[in-house]
């Protein structure tokens, strides 16, 4: 495949990105737990000929407030690995890709559980790393509160390694049923692992994945964690306003690839971007203007501390600026992206939590299928992204309108393809099938 083609990721989150997507009359407001709207999105995806459909997650509500919780559909979800099952089996080519946390899980039960979604879908699943940065998550595990972020991510490079070594346990024909033998055992590599973490001893008890491995995707943007996507990650998702920033971004991660052995090509970037599309630009700034009217202030700037790691932004003027943030062990390249936008522009709260509240720091844009594509070809080519995570303001009329407006723009310019290249996610890609470690 030419390596003009850009990579597409549907995050798909509920009624859709903005904060106040449910109450938009056209929006699902019951989708978080509403299964045929997810196999309906993904199939539409897949007919759009996406790489992949990605879910979030969080191990707790959204928000701590039962004010703001009861006027923002965020907090209703199902848990994103048995959605995946359910989309396994009621697709075939598209790539699924969900959120599961180093924090609160153990590597032999999510390797097992990851490798057998795979099986079901033929080698289409990834795992989304992630530390959880969430105290709310961390009254739901650990009574000392949330861990720090460098023992975070410690644990979470040693998660990594253990998982990969239950996946790499068995090799490709490993199981074999011929009425003599089951198992093949010069093919079979049972774990030894002892960490400072984690002990983990056995074999994974399914064949090895059709991708070889089921693909890695991460977020990170601290240095701790783009050492390790640079280590381990498959696929990148960032968030980047700025030309400049997803450029910065972009050079710095691939040029960390070659001291973990790595080729650049080896990862793929997909910064999030949110459209609003419109058959004019009038359009689709009315469409965007609609939603910003349904955003209560108590909710925009709830979300807009939640992402800060304060717990009370209401104490401090709406109309007035960002006060001084203290460090967090939060998502500290979210905050500091939200510290650097509102300095940039010069807003005040209020104006930084409605702008927030559309796609939660990732870069929206709004205007007709050319203007949209003339933004996104230009971080394309201009070695700030490999593709693009999109992320429909509401569902399903944001995914509808990116599929029949943009999509046909990009395939013009010989951007995207036409037809999928291969049956697993990796082949889709572009990315080769991992070496079974030694």
């Amino acid at each position: 495949m030419s390596k003009a083609h850009m990579k597409l990721g549907a995050f798909l989150m509920a009624g859709g990105h903005h904060i106040a997507a449910w109450r938009h009359p056209d929006a699902v407001a019951e989708a978080g737990v509403d299964v045929d709207h997810f196999i309906d999105l993904t199939q539409m995806a897949e007919a759009g000929k996406f790489d992949m459909v990605f879910f979030e997650d969080a191990a707790a509500i959204r928000e701590r407030n039962v004010n703001t919780a009861s006027q923002a559909a965020r907090s209703t979800m199902f848990e994103p690995l048995s959605l995946l099952a359910a989309l396994a089996v009621n697709t075939s080519r598209i790539g699924l890709v969900a959120t599961a946390s180093t924090t609160y899980n153990e590597p032999y039960g999510l390797a097992r559980t990851l490798a057998s979604i795979d099986q079901l879908s033929g080698g289409r699943v990834g795992w989304n790393l992630v530390t959880s940065a969430s105290e709310l998550e961390a009254e739901n595990f650990v009574s000392s509160g949330l861990r720090p972020h460098a023992q975070r991510y410690e644990r979470a490079e040693e998660f990594e390694k253990a998982a990969r070594a239950v996946w790499d346990s068995v090799d490709a024909g490993a199981y074999v049923v011929d009425g003599k033998t089951y198992a093949d055992r010069a093919k079979l590599c049972p774990v030894d692992h002892h960490g400072a973490h984690f002990t983990v001893q056995g074999l994974l008890d399914s064949p090895r994945s059709p991708q070889g491995r089921p693909l890695m995707v991460q977020a990170g943007a601290s240095d701790a964690g783009k050492n390790l996507a640079a280590r381990t990650a498959d696929v990148v998702f960032v968030a980047a306003q700025t030309l400049q920033e997803a450029q910065t971004y972009y050079a710095d991660l691939k040029s960390r690839m070659p001291a973990f052995g790595r080729v650049p090509d080896d990862l793929k970037i997909l910064p999030g971007v949110s459209p609003i599309v419109g058959r004019t630009e009038s359009e689709a700034r009315a469409k965007y203007d609609a939603l910003q009217e349904l955003i209560p202030d108590e909710v925009g700037v709830a979300l807009l501390a939640s992402y800060l790691s304060i717990k009370d932004l209401s104490q401090y003027p709406l109309e007035g600026p960002l006060p001084q943030m203290p460090d967090t062990d939060g998502i500290q390249s979210r905050q500091q992206l939200i510290i650097d936008l509102a300095r940039r522009e010069n807003l005040t709260i209020r104006q930084v939590a409605r702008q927030f509240a559309g796609a939660r720091g990732h870069w929206q844009l709004i205007g007709t299928p050319a203007q949209i594509v003339d933004e996104l070809e230009e971080r394309f080519h201009g070695k700030a992204a490999d593709g693009f995570n999109v992320m429909g303001a509401y569902f399903p009329g944001a995914l509808e309108d990116f599929i029949e407006l943009v999509i046909p723009e990009l395939r013009r310019r010989g951007l995207f393809r036409d037809e999928y290249e291969g049956r697993t996610l990796r082949e889709n890609l572009g990315i080769s099938i991992p070496a079974r470690a030694a």
